[in-house]
């Protein structure tokens, strides 16, 4: 409870200091006034008495509709949230005898992940024997790594964690769009 308290701003009577530097509703430097002054200038007003900077001396209060200050804020957050981008990790999973047909899926698949902005962990899965060739695994990264190079980058290299063979791609800056642009130019012609 007191961490929120701490950062909430006092308001008109919550305000402890005797006198305090004064900022009116239109952001004019207005000098120090006695807190009851202060006070009687907001409540003239219609709105809130506001301490913006407790720690100067004296305490700096501004002139404010508190609540539509708040409402603001909280828009300005939501904004901020919606427009950030969080990026995925999606997984595809292989195994080291996987036939030509099944690669090429398995490659559009990952295509389209990296299209959608999505970081993409490819895994080859060893059984049984196929532990003693670590190489036939290493050589489907490489193959596909090749494949992908125009679209993606490696961000880790294969590295082998107990019976499975990780890699982990990302999509390039821009290839997404280069690819979209391609596209429409063809659909206009």
């Amino acid at each position: 409870m007191s961490a929120i308290a701490a950062q909430e701003p006092r308001l008109n009577e919550e305000i402890t200091a005797r006198e305090v530097r004064l900022i009116g509703y239109d952001g004019e430097q207005m000098g120090i006034y006695p807190i009851a002054s202060a006070q009687q200038v907001a409540d003239d007003e219609g709105l809130d008495l506001v301490e913006i900077a407790p720690n100067s001396d004296p305490p700096v209060c501004r002139v404010m509709d508190y609540g539509k200050f708040k409402y603001d804020q909280a828009i300005k957050a939501k904004q901020a949230k919606k427009n950030q981008s969080k990026i995925e990790t999606k997984e595809m999973k292989f195994r080291p005898k996987i036939d030509v047909g099944d690669y090429t899926t398995k490659k559009k698949h990952i295509l389209r992940f990296l299209d959608a902005g999505s970081k993409v962990k490819i895994t080859i899965m060893f059984r049984g024997r196929e532990m003693a060739h670590p190489e036939q695994g290493l050589s489907i990264l490489e193959r596909l790594a090749d494949d992908l190079k125009d679209v993606a980058v490696i961000e880790a290299q294969p590295k082998m964690e107990g019976r499975n063979m990780h890699m982990l791609i990302a999509p390039l800056a821009g290839a997404g769009k280069k690819k979209k642009e391609v596209q429409e130019g063809e659909e206009d012609a």
